[in-house]
């Protein structure tokens, strides 16, 4: 069966995927879902994908690998997919890269502009995983954030994207262009918030299946 190594996002811990573990766990697949050294101003993506790929089990076999990356993670998810030569790559509402392209200036590259809206994070996060994944919450280095995206270009791996619908934070309008733009393929949609992996796991298990 299929490993799946999961990138989370900036201020995220492996924990929030754990819902999500559970469900792939029943099919008969393995999930990896590693807390990245994210506040340590020493490491950068490099490192953050070290870790990842660090923590796939010794008898991993790398042709059976699906990648996913969240939101922040969608920086780190094609290194670590090309590191192992992926099955593929999924990303899920997330940040696509440019070669050379700092993190930090992802923002005004794509024309992000703030939805406005209240709880961008929360509204369809049952009560009290939302309270949980607060009490988990971590800052992001500043190193992380200016450093130059490192690869040429995208591995050459299937690459997938999963658009969360309901997300106040990267909204259906915004992502649709960024993907179009960037990635150049039609996405998945799931009706779902920004934290699809707590308020739908079940459902976003089942489209990650769909990759093993």
């Amino acid at each position: 069966m299929t490993t799946f190594a999961i990138v989370h996002g900036a201020g995220d811990v492996g924990w929030s995927w754990h819902l999500v573990a559970q469900a792939l766990h029943t099919k008969g697949h393995t999930v990896v879902a590693p807390d990245l050294p994210t506040e340590d101003e020493s490491k950068d993506l490099t490192d953050w994908a070290t870790t990842v790929v660090e923590a796939l089990p010794s008898t991993t076999d790398t042709d059976d690998v699906v990648v996913v990356g969240h939101s922040f993670g969608g920086l780190t998810a094609p290194l670590v997919a090309a590191r192992v030569n992926a099955k593929a790559l999924v990303l899920v509402t997330a940040m696509l890269p440019r070669p050379g392209e700092a993190p930090g200036d992802w923002w005004a590259n794509t024309g992000y502009a703030d939805s406005g809206l209240e709880d961008q994070f929360w509204h369809d996060v049952p009560p009290h995983l939302a309270e949980e994944f607060k009490k988990l919450e971590r800052d992001t280095s500043e190193n992380s954030m200016a450093k130059p995206w490192p690869l040429d270009a995208m591995p050459s791996v299937p690459t997938h994207f999963v658009l969360c619908t309901e997300d106040r934070f990267f909204t259906p309008d915004f992502m649709r262009r960024v993907v179009a733009d960037r990635l150049g393929v039609e996405p998945l949609e799931l009706a779902a918030g920004h934290c699809a992996q707590l308020s739908r796991p079940v459902e976003l298990a089942e489209l990650l299946e769909r990759f093993a």
